[in-house]
């Protein structure tokens, strides 16, 4: 086996005071800039700014707040010079922060909640979008956590996404795909689709992984506390990159990349 590229690791900046993991930490700007220098300096490749908590059961804010939380926070970091990523369901969000510097949006609807998103990606051909399995909104997702072969129901989902995308003029090569781990999957669920991987890249485009301190993680090893199941998720990590895939996106940086480079070396 050998690796075309290594595995790119996205690091976590939540600008949000409720999100599951680091709810609060980074929501004070001086806190979520210094926490971006501290990911830049142990070497994560994307930053992916988010203003929304999008955790089983959240209730959404208003499109103003988010604005605020995330649009000063993209500034400082493009004059860093970071390559950013816009974490947000709503095209008028992702139109500013392009404007302020991001390249890549990361659409946990994959379009389906913002009609205009799509078009706003296709007019924005140097921007990469990140597609993500779901169902329903936050409030209910885990409701719709039915399947009969997550595998099969979740790629065809995808597949179907991709068409949508495609037809509303965004090129390919700007698609990246992500299963949702985590969003109206049970445990089960997100095991079944970490498992098959392979299958999941059969659709031909680059795949984003987020497994970081989910608690499907800390129900394995009895980690009630999400800082707790950072070793856990390293070894994810260790097996996507081992994958070949895209790019994992994580809380903690260092051990990531570390873990990369070790695949990387023994593979490449």
């Amino acid at each position: 086996m050998s690796l075309k590229v290594a595995t790119l690791v996205m690091g976590i900046l939540n600008v949000t005071p409720d999100s599951f993991a680091d709810g609060g930490r980074h929501f004070d700007f001086d806190a979520a800039i210094a926490h971006s220098k501290e990911m830049i300096a142990q070497g994560v490749d994307i930053i992916d700014v988010g203003g929304e908590s999008t955790r089983p059961g959240a209730e959404r804010i208003s499109s103003a707040e988010e604005r605020d939380r995330t649009i000063p926070v993209i500034i400082a970091l493009k004059e860093l010079g970071a390559t950013i990523s816009i974490d947000t369901t709503r095209s008028e969000i992702a139109k500013l922060a392009i404007g302020a510097g991001a390249t890549v949006v990361n659409d946990i609807s994959a379009g389906a909640a913002d009609p205009q998103m799509a078009l706003l990606i296709a007019d924005n051909p140097g921007v990469q979008y990140i597609a993500m399995h779901s169902r329903g909104e936050s409030i209910d997702m885990q409701s719709r956590a039915v399947y009969k072969d997550v595998v099969q129901e979740v790629r065809q989902e995808l597949e179907d996404r991709v068409t949508a995308l495609i037809a509303q003029g965004v090129n390919p090569d700007q698609i990246i795909l992500d299963p949702g781990i985590g969003f109206a999957k049970s445990r089960e669920h997100n095991w079944e689709l970490l498992r098959n991987i392979d299958r999941l890249q059969l659709l031909g485009y680059p795949l984003l992984i987020g497994v970081s301190r989910k608690r499907f993680l800390g129900d394995l090893v009895s980690a009630e506390n999400p800082d707790d199941r950072d070793f856990a998720t390293v070894a994810l990590t260790t097996e996507m990159a081992r994958k070949g895939v895209w790019a994992v996106r994580t809380h903690s940086v260092r051990p990531h990349v570390d873990a990369i480079k070790v695949v990387k070396e023994l593979w490449g």
